[in-house]
């Protein structure tokens, strides 16, 4: 009875959690627009086992958090099963052990039963009654997900306690297995119409044609009966025909069923490699024969088609936002990003730009979709919408100027299984391991033997990016990268400008001369309106290029920190117009939970300096819980939240798109899932046992943090070797070289051969 208690004041907290954005959104949420679904009206919302993308599928925290956190008709989806004295509860599974911690409570409790074919091992509601079950708590059963809600207690529900306990408008009860519980003993049909006496069923789906059928005519007309496909290699257990060609007969499920409930890939079907193909007839045929047609199996957090670039919300779109038709519903495990979907994104105009507040700054052109600094990827930067679109400079061995985002040419080209293999060098100036940098090789050596690789920030949790697109694109010097930009819709350009005091001692380059040069030679600043912006983490160069030029100049700090102190700040403003803050800075995380807002974004931009966060991507696991693995979530809130002046992005797409919606900016008029989310919200609502232990805030930026000596001189430009910058490696660093060409580029090597 504790457990229980506990459970519903969890349920009140989760209320609490969204007091604040909950504001009324009738009307002004839902697009006054027509749809392409059966009714004309706007595709409904299904919660499955409610906000289970966060909480325990089917716990009353998960149920509760789903109706405030989506839209207010939210449909509430229970998976219904049956215990020993016939009671129905909602599991996301037919085997507990999984999703319950019903294995420690009966540890002997494992039984081997045959379900619909398939033998399947495990623990099964049918072997306890109700009262049996009622130590047994819930648990997330996605093993990526967090489990730090598994320690709060929430107790499996009945459905009348669902009914009773979070009072949803509108329920949608599946029943998987029928045919299974007959077996033992257990009739689902009379307790659906049992059931139906005591609760509204707004929905009940079934992927068993003889349970729909039977129950037919002793429900409520209210009630719409749902036929669920599952794999089309399975088969019907009532009738023993497939569901491939049950699909293909459409008239026939119209005699009893309103509706079809199909994975999404039964409309938008993928290749082997993850990529779309043509979407099926299926809506508009199932529409035709009067059928409404709901899509399942979304989450935010699923490695969804490459085509949506690791974007939750582009693939909502895909289904209800198309031309010749929009599904009716979709089944999600987080409610409040197709609530996003439906009630601001729809119908968008995709020609307009705005260069306003918050700038969509690229990061690498767009880095998510092609290799970093290429012309395709900054092409595609500006077909996405940037407003500024970056080139990390760098320099050749002959002394070219070219964009590529790192000195290092082993992490973002071939060159590891290239010819040029063998340069390996250590340069502690630059980094402890060894590599292979710009200046080993010329021009022509990079841009005719060399292709470039994408970026997998997230290769540890293996993650990849566009493969079929992994070394696609063309590698540009700074002079191509200007001419490129002139003539496009950009607020402007942003050179980033790092190592240059080492290529000046080292090297003899005078880069920040030869940077400006360029610049003028490109007649920006004399025949072209777009803003020359500089970044760098050296205060050197910054204030150097203060004294000499009138770009814009953008300050980036390295570490995370939580403020900054006066004199730092003060130090700032002498040299820049503006600082790069990593997002971290902004919003610090625990375990992936934000625990705070630091005062940082106040502090800087009170003192007149512009705040641009970097560190922004769509991979679910670069963000923080808070925004339920969706990337537009988490600009909503940097930006109404914390006030941010701009996105350095890998993926400006998303970021244009979120400028584009209808309710960006929408003052009082906001829904209440297009809010910031309430900052630490989730930390709250995690028992005490499970609390991540604390760690320690970030620090406070310092004068010497900031302040750098001056650049030293050029030097007298001497010779460079294959090695390195006019120095031979030493014996000790053959050694490692040696090792470093064993241990690393070798098994590179094999991999791609």
């Amino acid at each position: 009875m504790g457990k229980r208690r506990n459970s519903l004041a969890l349920c009140e907290l989760a209320t609490l959690f969204f007091v604040q954005i909950l504001v009324l959104v009738t009307g002004q949420s839902t697009n006054a627009s027509s749809w392409n679904t059966l009714s004309g009206k706007r595709p409904v919302v299904i919660a499955k086992g409610g906000f289970s993308g966060t909480f325990p599928d089917s716990s009353v925290g998960a149920y509760s958090f789903a109706l405030v956190a989506g839209l207010p008709d939210t449909i509430l989806w229970c998976d219904v099963h049956l215990t020993k004295d016939g009671v129905p509860i909602c599991l996301p599974s037919i085997t507990m052990d999984n999703c319950t911690s019903i294995a420690d409570i009966y540890p002997k409790g494992r039984k081997q039963y045959v379900v619909n074919g398939v033998t399947t091992a495990g623990w099964f509601a049918v072997d306890y009654k109700n009262s049996d079950l009622s130590q047994v708590s819930l648990r997330q059963r996605i093993w990526s997900r967090t489990e730090r809600f598994d320690y709060t207690g929430y107790t499996i529900l009945s459905v009348t306690d669902l009914k009773s306990q979070v009072k949803p408008s509108s329920l949608w009860l599946n029943m998987q297995y029928p045919k299974f519980y007959e077996q033992h003993g257990l009739n689902m049909r009379n307790y659906t119409i049992a059931l139906s006496k005591q609760v509204v069923i707004n929905y009940i789906s079934s992927p068993e044609e003889g349970f729909l059928n039977g129950i037919s005519s002793r429900v409520s007309n209210i009630t719409k009966r749902i036929f669920r496909f599952p794999s089309e290699g399975l088969t019907d257990p009532s009738t023993n025909k497939t569901y491939a060609s049950l699909i293909k007969n459409l008239t026939h499920i119209k005699t009893f069923a309103s509706g079809i409930l199909v994975p999404k890939g039964y409309i938008w079907s993928v290749t082997n490699d993850n990529y779309l193909q043509d979407h099926t007839s299926l809506v508009t045929d199932a529409h035709k024969a009067g059928l409404e047609v709901f899509a399942a199996d979304f989450a935010n957090d699923n490695l969804f088609s490459y085509n949506y670039s690791y974007d939750p919300l582009a693939e909502y779109l895909q289904f209800i936002d198309k031309a010749d038709f929009s599904v009716d519903g979709v089944l999600t495990d987080y409610p409040i990003t197709p609530a996003s979907a439906i009630g601001c994104f729809k119908d968008l105009n995709t020609s307009s730009v705005n260069h306003g507040k918050p700038l969509i700054i690229s990061h690498n052109g767009a880095s998510g979709d092609y290799p970093d600094c290429t012309d395709l990827g900054y092409q595609k930067a500006v077909n996405d919408g940037a407003d500024v679109i970056d080139c990390t400079v760098q320099v050749t061995k002959d002394g070219v100027l070219i964009c590529m985002s790192s000195i290092n040419l082993i992490s973002t080209t071939t060159v590891a299984q290239s010819q040029f293999s063998s340069r390996t060098s250590i340069i502690p100036d630059l980094q402890t391991t060894p590599g292979i940098f710009t200046f080993n090789l010329t021009w022509d050596e990079i841009s005719k033997s060399l292709k470039p690789v994408i970026s997998a920030p997230q290769s540890a949790y293996y993650i990849e990016r566009n493969p079929r697109n992994k070394n696609s694109g063309n590698f540009i010097r700074l002079s191509e990268f200007l001419d490129f930009a002139k003539d496009k819709d950009l607020e402007g350009i942003l050179l980033i400008l790092e190592d240059v005091a080492f290529i000046q001692e080292k090297l003899g380059i005078d880069v920040l001369t030869a940077v400006t040069t360029a610049v003028t030679q490109a007649s920006y600043g004399n025949g072209t309106f777009l803003q020359v912006n500089v970044l760098s983490t050296d205060s050197a160069v910054l204030t150097k290029l203060r004294q000499d030029t009138k770009y814009k100049l953008i300050y980036k700090i390295p570490t995370n920190i939580r403020d900054a102190s006066n004199a730092s700040v003060a130090d700032i403003k002498h040299f820049a117009d503006g600082v790069a803050i990593n997002k971290y800075s902004v919003y610090p995380e625990d375990k992936h939970f934000i625990t705070n807002e630091t005062n940082i974004m106040n502090h800087l931009q009170s003192a007149g300096l512009k705040v641009y966060g970097y560190g922004f991507m769509n991979e679910f696991v670069s963000q923080a819980w808070d925004f339920f693995a969706d990337a537009t979530v988490e600009l909503n809130t940097y930006y109404q939240g914390a006030g941010i002046d701009g996105f350095i992005t890998d993926f400006p797409a998303t970021a244009r798109r979120y400028k584009r919606s209808q309710c960006f900016d929408a003052g009082n008029n906001t829904p209440s899932y297009f809010l910031p989310v309430q900052v630490g919200g989730l930390m709250q609502l995690i028992v005490t046992d499970a609390q991540p232990p604390a760690v320690a805030p970030f620090p406070v930026l310092s004068p010497n943090d900031v302040l750098e000596p001056p650049l030293p001189p050029v030097s007298s430009k001497t010779p460079l070797n294959a090695s390195g910058p006019s120095i031979q490696p030493s014996h000790a660093t053959r050694i490692v070289t040696s090792i470093f060409v064993v241990v690393f580029l070798l098994p590179a090597i094999v991999l791609s051969a």
